[in-house]
Formats: C-alpha cells, sequence, structure tokens
C-alpha cells in the first residue's frame, strides 16, 4: 500500500506526523492503567527471559537472543502446557552463517520454561537450550478488533559446524517435541558451507496472507534455496494505512502470517528487512518495536538494538546487505532521517569491507522502496539521492526491491542511464556494464500494474519498448516525470526471484524469476570481469 500505517490517528493529522510523533498519540490516546510497583515485580518475575547457556552443542553455545521485553503482559501459565502446540517457527541467520543460527517461534498462551532441543539426528536431540520471551500486548486500537497478547519465543545458537544438517524441537513445560506423537513437529536446518560452493536463494517482497502467497511459498520450497530474503511489506497487519479513523490493525494477522510461513521458513533462513507497512506506530516510536520482537535478525548492522532490518552477512562467495529505505525514502517520509546518516555511512564501509574480502565475489543488496520501477510507486529519488553513488562506488551486482506489487527487471544501469541493455536470457558484468535492479513484488498482496498502455514484457511474451513515461518522487514529496528506457521485463503477476550461485574459476550468478505456478518468466546472467 502506498500509505505509511497510521491506525487511529486523524487524517488531518497522520499526514504531518514523524512516526515518534504517531507514537506518542496512540501511546496517549490508548493509555492502560497504572499498574502497582508489587504487580509490576510479580509479573516481572514470571515473564523473565530464560539467559544463559546450557552447555556445548557441536562445540558451540546457545544463548538468549538481546532485545528488551516489550509492553510485558503477567505471563503466568494459565493453560495447560500439554494443551498449547507452538506455530510460526522461523528461522534467521546470526551474523556468520557458518556457526550461528537463530530459532524463534510463538505460543498462543503463556507458557512455563519454554527452549529448544537441538541434535545430530532427529531421535537424538540430546541439547535443550532456554529460550528467551518477547510479548507484545495490543490495544483494541478498532472498535472491531479486541486487545491482542502474543508470545515470541527466541534462541540463538553460535558455535555450530559449517556446512552440517541439525534437528530441533521446540518445547515447554508439558509440550515435549521429542515424545513419539509429536515428531511430525520437528525442524531441520543446514549451516552455511565452510568454502564457498553452488546454491540458490529465493526473494521476493510485499507477501501479506493470501492464497497466492502461499503458493510462491510452496515454489519456493522446491528450489531448495539455502536463505529466503523478503524485502519489506511482510504481514500487512496494517490493513490501508490511510490515516483515517477507520483504518485498522490488526496484530492477530502476524499469527496468521508466520503460520503461513512455517513451511519455508522452518527450514529455510526467512532473512526480512522492512517495508513502509512495517513501521507500527504503537510498539515504539520508530515504528519496530513489534520487528525487534518477532525477528531475531544478524545484529551487526549500524544501530541492531533501533534498526534491526539493517544488517549483513556472508553466504559462500555472496554477500549480502540488508538496508531500512523508510530512513532515506522521499514518497513515505515517516521515518526519514531517522538514523542521522549513520545507515549509510555504515553502508558506504560494509560495501567496501565486502567487496575487499578474498571469498566474496558478488554483492547482493536488497531493501523495500524501489530505485527503478515504471509501477505505481514508480521509482524513490531518496533512495537514489542516498545510496546509488554507493552501489556504484563498490560494483555492487543485484539490487532486489519490493513495493511495487510487480515484477520488473531493468538493463544494466550505469550513472542513471542503460549502460547495456541485458534482454531475457543475456549475461552482464556489472564491472562495465553497470548495475541490475528487480523489483520482486509479487509476493501475494494484491497487484499493482503498469502505466496505460503499457504491456508486460516476460520469456515467452516478449514486447519490448523503446520508453516508457514514468516518473521518481523528490524530496518536496512530488512526482517528477521521467521518460525511462531501463524497464526491460515486466509481468503483472505473482512471482518470486531465484538465484544461483556458482563459485570457482568463472563464478555467476544465474538470476530468474519464476510465476506460482512455477514457469519461469525471465533469466539472465551475472558475471564479473568476463
Amino acid at each position: 500500500m502506498s500509505e505509511t500505517p497510521r491506525v487511529g490517528i486523524p487524517e488531518q493529522l497522520a499526514g504531518r506526523m514523524s512516526m515518534a510523533e504517531q507514537h506518542e498519540y496512540l501511546r496517549a490516546r490508548h493509555a492502560r492503567p497504572k499498574v502497582s510497583r508489587r504487580a509490576a515485580l510479580v509479573g516481572g518475575l514470571v515473564t523473565a527471559s530464560a539467559a544463559g547457556t546450557a552447555g556445548a552443542l557441536a562445540n558451540g553455545t546457545a544463548s538468549a537472543v538481546q532485545g528488551p521485553t516489550l509492553q510485558s503482559a503477567p505471563a503466568t501459565a494459565k493453560v495447560d502446557g500439554s494443551l498449547v502446540a507452538p506455530f510460526g517457527r522461523h528461522l534467521a541467520f546470526g551474523a556468520d552463517p557458518k556457526t550461528q543460527m537463530r530459532i524463534s517461534w510463538q505460543v498462543p498462551f503463556a507458557v512455563r520454561k519454554p527452549y529448544v532441543r537441538v541434535g545430530l539426528a532427529p531421535w537424538d536431540l540430546s541439547r535443550r537450550f532456554e529460550a528467551e520471551v518477547r510479548d507484545l500486548s495490543t490495544p483494541a486500537l478498532s472498535k472491531k478488533l479486541p486487545a491482542v497478547e502474543q508470545y515470541y519465543l527466541h534462541v540463538a545458537l553460535d558455535g555450530l559446524r559449517p556446512g552440517t544438517t541439525y534437528y530441533y524441537g521446540v518445547g515447554h513445560e508439558g509440550f515435549d517435541p521429542t515424545r513419539p506423537e509429536r515428531l511430525a513437529t520437528l525442524g531441520s536446518f543446514r549451516t552455511a558451507p565452510a568454502a564457498p560452493e553452488t546454491f540458490v536463494f529465493t526473494a521476493f517482497g510485499d507477501q501479506g496472507v493470501s492464497a497466492h502467497a502461499l503458493a510462491n511459498d510452496q515454489v519456493i520450497l522446491g528450489q531448495n534455496p539455502s536463505f529466503h530474503l523478503h524485502a519489506g511489506d511482510i504481514c500487512y497487519a496494517d490493513s490501508s494505512g490511510h490515516g483515517k479513523e477507520s483504518d485498522t490493525y490488526d496484530a492477530r494477522v502476524w499469527d496468521t502470517f508466520l503460520a503461513q510461513t512455517e513451511s519455508v521458513a522452518k527450514s529455510v533462513p526467512w532473512m526480512v528487512t522492512t517495508g513502509n507497512h512495517d513501521m507500527e506506530a504503537w510498539y515504539s516510536p520508530d515504528g519496530y518495536g513489534g520487528q525487534r520482537a518477532r525477528w531475531s535478525l544478524p545484529g551487526n548492522g549500524f544501530d541492531p538494538e533501533h534498526s534491526p532490518g539493517v544488517y549483513s552477512f556472508a553466504y559462500g562467495n555472496v554477500g549480502v546487505v540488508a538496508l531500512d529505505a523508510n530512513d532515506v525514502s522521499y514518497e513515505i517520509p515517516a521515518n526519514k532521517g531517522y538514523s542521522d546518516g549513520k545507515q549509510t555511512a555504515w553502508l558506504d564501509r560494509r560495501l567496501r569491507e565486502l567487496r575487499a574480502h578474498k571469498d566474496i565475489d558478488f554483492i547482493v543488496v536488497f531493501f523495500h522502496h524501489c530505485v527503478y520501477s515504471t509501477s505505481t510507486h514508480a521509482s524513490d529519488g531518496g533512495v537514489r539521492d542516498a545510496w546509488l553513488g554507493l552501489f556504484t562506488k563498490h560494483q555492487v551486482d543485484l539490487v532486489i526491491n519490493g513495493h511495487n506489487h510487480v515484477y520488473e527487471r531493468t538493463d544494466a544501469i550505469k550513472n542513471g542511464e542503460v549502460g547495456r541493455p541485458v534482454p531475457i536470457g543475456a549475461s552482464t558484468d556489472p564491472t562495465c556494464d553497470g548495475i541490475v535492479y528487480v523489483t520482486a513484488g509479487g509476493a501475494g498482496k494484491e497487484l499493482y500494474g503498469f502505466p496505460a498502455g503499457v504491456k508486460d514484457s516476460y520469456e515467452g511474451a516478449v514486447r519490448d519498448r523503446e520508453s516508457i513515461l514514468s516518473f521518481h518522487w523528490t524530496a518536496q514529496r512530488l512526482p517528477d516525470p521521467d521518460t525511462v528506457e531501463w524497464s526491460r521485463v515486466r509481468y503483472t503477476g505473482y512471482s518470486f526471484l531465484a538465484v544461483q550461485a556458482s563459485a570457482g574459476a568463472s563464478p555467476r550468478l544465474e538470476v530468474s524469476a519464476l510465476a506460482e505456478n512455477g514457469e519461469r518468466i525471465d533469466h539472465f546472467e551475472i558475471a564479473r570481469g568476463t
């Protein structure tokens, strides 16, 4: 959607309010009764996170992921634990995918002594690690919705063996995942290899909850990816974001989304970054309190405590960088400038480090708002002004965005113009041609379209155009017309990106776009120095 989530804020105020001002407004409007000091202490004792380690795991350790409990409600277990089933399992890498994995999940009610059991075989989960509890309280922000209590659980596994498959089960007092009748609840994951080898990763943005989202997930699972990138606008708990009294924010949509995603994310690290619909003003002044509660991400960005969606990792011969474009967006400025330039300075340093690394052949950057697109939101001039020069300076190989609910892929772009046409099936060299930008926003939310008279052009139905009339957003939040020549592939349909990375003497990125039925709609190759 095109607007920033501003649940329950009058329309005449919403357009002028930053995310921090929206948070203050909502907190004042939905203020909770004061709790006595004794009651607060009792609640704190019951909900305290179970930090610490529980022993070695393959010469490694596990620890609670850092993060405060947010707006805690007393987590006294009122339901028999044997009747409470964990759900919504999702994995994420730590900063080092060879040795670190984060396991996260959810329970519908407060439970006692949550934990993860881990081992090298499903019948031998010999190590047990206590989990951290992060609970979220959401008031009835709409007359049509109830107040919601949610409980998210996290364990960080460190010191794992590279290139190794681990099995795990999540449980709590009364729910033992190793019991025979619960073996179907076990999950598994594989750490990154010690040395680069061929692998596949997938990517998209703007998924939400729908039959199309589920269809994409199942095709993604069939690619056997080593990880998945989600370029923002994750679940759309804020369904409209128009800043009107009729807006709704339904925190329960997160429950549905995580259950929908579990078939993939329980075994494939699901690496997210932040879109405009992921700024949820109720939880924190920056809008990211909900994200900090629900996800455990690498935590090596410029400010992991406040910006969890900014981080990087290396897998095989590919360096991946996640960014928060809300910080620089001209179109949707609710969080514009919140990092005071620190994110951009960090990006410069990190790209330099990755490009200098002897084992890294390719750099992939993903974030939400589009650098180059002709669909509904078009291109964000704020992203271009802040980061385009750095992408060029450090010769980034591939940029993946969401925001526009279509698939669109550019030619190689150099200095704002076509450096080399890249028709379907062609190869490009970023060291001389420029960078290819992909909008992969057809993950499952309602589809957008392209400018009037502009037809789709994809594999099997190519309709090349010399130019398209589009626009980009300016610092004054106005659309500035563009006549663009770089829109090479366009597809109005549900889809995602699948990338195969090959190492060795002739490293390659073989990039494909697949529709929700598995049919290929685009493919091209990135090869450096050829």
